[in-house]
């Protein structure tokens, strides 16, 4: 192959790289309540308001933390971030796929499209391993606290995020190149070389994304939780969703790394068999299809 390729893998975050939602590690213990008493609450605002429940629990967080004189300054959500704890391996995980991609030729680019906090996703311990972060986040007053969501990701809006890798518009702010027709040979990363990987039923539309669109995707199950397996199961059972399961445990020589580093061998092939044609088509004055 003359040149290397770029290939993006976008992950979910809490429940496929920790194993709680992010709020649970440190935000929701200092507001005095237990993770079931704060989600309940915000699944009751959601429903009583007719509200998207990303932005109920946004209005929660600020609301609970005002009562508690809490601070919620970007600072003190990235503090929150640095109380979370990862799946086996995920520390090491994308060094040593990039190692990897880069030995066969692959660039690879790692992204997360999640509900969560942005904010708080910035202080855990993998946040530089990231080209680019889509997640939920507030904007600030002129005293630099949370007053109002600058952004909501919720389970459909998640798959806005893998036309914007495919098409290189990462800036959320700019709308015109995502939603611009580009001619699929012409876009910065095509679908045959992504992959999405996600826990549940938030992440269905992105796997039928992806599995519709010729790309890859994978459903990850934590093995402690009772009710993990059958969920994840589910999910690929019907339609046109996740194609592979695994466990989630990154660590060096799993079941999930294997199935990654095919997919990424799979995808050098591809671009190899390609590059063939093109050569064959210039050699005899075929005209491009």
């Amino acid at each position: 192959m003359d040149k290397e390729i770029t290939f993006a893998i976008a992950y979910d975050f809490d429940g496929t790289l920790s194993n709680h939602n992010m709020q649970e590690y440190d935000f929701i213990p200092k507001l005095g309540l237990t993770a079931e008493e704060f989600w309940k609450e915000s699944s009751i605002i959601g429903t009583r308001q007719n509200a998207d429940h990303i932005l109920s629990y946004m209005y929660l967080m600020i609301k609970k933390a005002q009562a508690a004189d809490l601070p919620i300054r970007r600072e003190d959500f990235v503090n929150n971030g640095k109380k979370i704890t990862l799946f086996p391996g995920v520390e090491t995980w994308f060094d040593r796929i990039n190692s990897f991609g880069k030995s066969i030729g692959v660039n690879v680019e790692h992204y997360i499209i999640s509900s969560g906090l942005k904010e708080i996703i910035e202080g855990c311990s993998i946040n530089g391993k990231f080209k680019k972060v889509f997640a939920s986040s507030f904007m600030y007053d002129a005293n630099g606290v949370a007053c109002w969501p600058a952004q909501a990701i919720n389970y459909t809006t998640k798959t806005q995020y893998l036309f914007r890798i495919n098409k290189g518009a990462l800036d959320e702010s700019e709308n015109s190149t995502v939603n611009r027709y580009i001619p699929d040979e012409q876009r910065t990363i095509p679908f045959n070389r992504m992959l999405f990987i996600g826990d549940g039923s938030t992440d269905i539309p992105c796997f039928r994304v992806m599995n519709n669109l010729g790309g890859h995707s994978i459903a990850v199950y934590d093995d402690k939780n009772p009710n993990g397996k059958n969920r994840v199961r589910d999910i690929c059972a019907s339609g046109k969703r996740a194609s592979l399961i695994f466990k989630t445990d990154y660590s060096e020589n799993s079941p999930i790394e294997h199935a990654v580093k095919s997919i990424l061998t799979k995808a050098v092939s591809e671009a190899e068999i390609l590059e063939l044609i093109q050569k064959t088509r210039e050699e005899f004055g075929i005209a491009p299809d």
